[in-house]
């Protein structure tokens, strides 16, 4: 069996909901795999699991030289892959040819965009953030043409961002494990619980959804939040005291206690801003809601649109007060059993369409014809 190498970007105790499922699990069908995490508290290189590799953060631009002399031959290797951190993928591709790896990039998320538009809703983004972006965009093109295939997570961040990448581009959307899909427990209460799990900033305006819910005229409804933005979320909460016997924050710290909470929903709440950063791909919790069976409240646009249908598989709006507002009267007179169904038809939508094992299997192939 060839053997494939991917050197992510995260350290070895993040939540690697996506890694795990495609790398550690399928492809490991296919190929024999090794995964590259970091950690700025070890000294030394560690295997753990069989197939993971921990490497000092310190080390981080010297990845293939610490593993060789760690006594791993960068020759065995068929496929190297490297997720988002081009500095890495640099150095990886100035030895593609000493060792004769194919080298594949992997972009789950165009990061440095999501910072620029960060500091503009901050109104922090300078004239030199936008020189200084045009120069490391036509940097990371030119490396990611030096590839032998580049994995974005949808066709529309390769075109939005990087289109000039002429590279093979196979696509790895977020998607579902069919292996692992988890009970929803069905709440007592007749009120529906809507579910929010992520980042909290100015760039996400959770505001509007917020001024959506406080201008119901039934109070009928919770709204779970779980955040690692705990004081972001405390003062956004702060302006809305008619809400607050209606919210409830939580701070899931693993991915078990995350789905736990989820399961006891009825809604997961994926609406974002009208902009391409958001637009350009399904955030992977929805994912996670629709491994419960949990249906989601999401935005209208034209990636949800190709995946979900309104009503059906889930719930679509535009992003604006009046329109969520609209959006959430007509699920809160649904009953228990017609909001259960809209789960049940999204989670078979999914995995019809956005389960591991097949883009595994379909990135195999791709790889094989390199």
């Amino acid at each position: 069996m060839q053997k494939f190498l991917y050197i992510t970007d995260q350290n070895e105790y993040s939540d690697n909901s996506f890694i795990g499922p495609l790398f550690e699990k399928y492809l490991t069908k296919h190929y024999d795999i090794d995964i590259i995490y970091f950690s700025k508290f070890k000294g030394t290189l560690e295997k753990k699991d069989n197939n993971k590799i921990i490497i000092p953060l310190a080390d981080k631009l010297n990845v293939l030289e610490v593993l060789e002399n760690n006594g791993i031959n960068l020759k065995d290797y068929a496929y190297v892959a490297v997720r988002n951190d081009t500095k890495i993928l640099k150095e990886v591709i100035k030895r593609k040819n000493i060792y004769g790896f194919k080298v594949a990039f992997r972009l789950s998320f165009p990061k440095r965009i999501a910072k620029l538009q960060m500091d503009e809703a901050n109104n922090k983004k300078s004239y030199f953030d936008i020189i200084s972006n045009k120069i490391q965009l036509h940097q990371e093109t030119s490396l990611i043409n030096d590839c032998d295939i580049f994995l974005p997570t949808t066709r529309k961040m390769r075109d939005k961002y990087l289109k000039d990448v002429k590279t093979r581009t196979f696509i790895i959307p977020s998607a579902i494990d069919p292996e692992v899909l988890h009970h929803n427990i069905q709440h007592e209460g007749e009120e529906k619980r809507f579910f929010y799990a992520g980042t909290l900033d100015k760039l996400r305006e959770f505001e509007t959804v917020l001024d959506a819910f406080s201008q119901l005229s039934s109070g009928s409804f919770k709204i779970m939040i779980s955040t690692k933005d705990p004081e972001y979320a405390q003062n956004l909460l702060a302006k809305y005291s008619t809400l607050r016997e209606n919210i409830e924050l939580y701070n899931a710290t693993t991915k078990e206690e995350l789905l736990a909470l989820i399961a006891k929903a009825d809604i997961g709440l994926s609406i974002l801003p009208d902009i391409q950063l958001f637009n350009t791909s399904t955030p992977v919790k929805i994912m996670d809601y629709y491994a419960s069976a949990v249906p989601c409240l999401m935005s209208k646009n034209d990636n949800n649109l190709s995946i979900f249908e309104d009503n059906k598989t889930a719930w679509l709006c535009d992003f604006d007060k009046d329109s969520i507002k609209t959006k959430l009267e007509e699920i809160i007179k649904l009953s228990k059993d017609e909001v259960a169904l809209i789960g049940d038809n999204g989670q078979h939508r999914l995995l019809d369409i956005r389960n591991y094992k097949r883009i595994a299997d379909d990135l195999a192939h791709q790889l094989n014809v390199l």
